[in-house]
């Protein structure tokens, strides 16, 4: 499919997307969408780090508390706007992901996966111990719904339009990052780091500015989940929340913005379609999702890694057929 018309086919999907609520009207399936959406953003922030640049991270929901807490603090404590405190909390979000980078770029594989769960775990104890700020495990009740001039979000329906521009904004911005000489860079460092430190890519520079990006938009979902839900405890941001996100991103495919979406929506979906049967809906679920892994291990969109490195190494042999024998 060429450029304009993946455009036109993203833009009908949008204008599909927007016209649901005037199609359902139903509180209950609008909430559901809503979900899908925040975990939409959370899985496209991680599918940056962990698809693109190669970073295994277990911790991604401590970034995701950080947006929440942070906006509904700045809205509570110190009187923010939330149109200011969701951005804001995007930024401190960031900032605690160059925090995470900086020491632990050096690290590969399982040990920055476990370096990025003890991080989790560390912004969840601290929100569940500094009870002076955050009330510990009584959370944070009564989060002011935003207001647009005199307008307040006191229905499902403008927090789902919301949400859907968050939604494709964060689609535009890692796809245009993606895209550029930035994305080549991530995508070099996930299939090499010492080669493409070798070409004279700044290969910490480049995952600490991943982190940072991605951290960033998961601290915006946070945030947008914060006024949207209007409470939040510590335990909705806990160490199973980072596998859920992490199981969206495998599962739609890593590497693929369109899988991301696919993966968040199916794992949102699928447990409340599954809910009439009771206490077996998540043995079925995970054969379901045993069965698609098993068909499709590189995830429901996701690309061939072993086609990737076949393609690189036969452009490093200067391709042709006798390049592709020597595979």
């Amino acid at each position: 499919m060429d450029a304009k018309k993946s455009k036109l086919f993203a833009l009908a999907l949008i204008l599909v997307a927007a016209a649901v609520p005037l199609i359902i009207n139903n509180d209950y399936v609008i909430r559901i969408l809503i979900m899908s959406g925040v975990f939409s953003i959370l899985a496209l922030s991680l599918n940056l780090v962990t698809g693109y640049t190669g970073q295994f991270c277990l911790g991604w929901a401590g970034f995701y508390g950080i947006g929440a807490y942070a906006s509904a603090l700045l809205v509570m404590k110190l009187d923010f706007s939330f149109w200011l405190a969701m951005p804001l909390a995007g930024l401190v979000a960031a900032f605690f992901g160059i925090l995470l980078g900086i020491p632990t770029m050096r690290l590969k594989d399982i040990y920055l996966a476990i370096a990025t769960l003890g991080f989790g775990e560390i912004i969840r104890l601290i929100m569940l111990n500094w009870t002076d700020l955050t009330r510990g495990s009584m959370g944070l009740p009564g989060i002011p719904s935003p207001k647009l001039f005199s307008y307040e979000f006191a229905t499902n329906l403008p927090f789902y339009y919301l949400c859907l521009l968050l939604v494709v904004l964060t689609i535009a911005v890692i796809r245009r990052i993606i895209d550029s000489r930035v994305g080549r860079a991530l995508i070099a460092i996930r299939e090499d780091d010492l080669a493409a430190k070798a070409m004279g890519i700044d290969v910490t520079g480049y995952k600490i500015l991943a982190f940072a990006v991605g951290a960033f938009f998961a601290g915006i979902a946070g945030a947008f989940y914060a006024h949207y839900a209007s409470f939040i405890d510590p335990h909705t941001f806990s160490f199973s929340e980072s596998i859920a996100i992490l199981a969206m991103v495998v599962l739609g495919g890593m590497g693929s913005v369109a899988g991301s979406i696919i993966g968040a929506v199916t794992l949102t979906i699928a447990p409340e379609i599954l809910r009439d049967l009771s206490e077996y809906r998540m043995i079925i679920f995970g054969l379901i999702m045993m069965v698609v892994m098993l068909i499709r291990p590189q995830g429901i969109m996701g690309k061939g890694r072993e086609k990737t490195k076949a393609r690189v190494r036969i452009k490093r042999q200067g391709g042709g057929q006798s390049g592709i024998a020597r595979n």
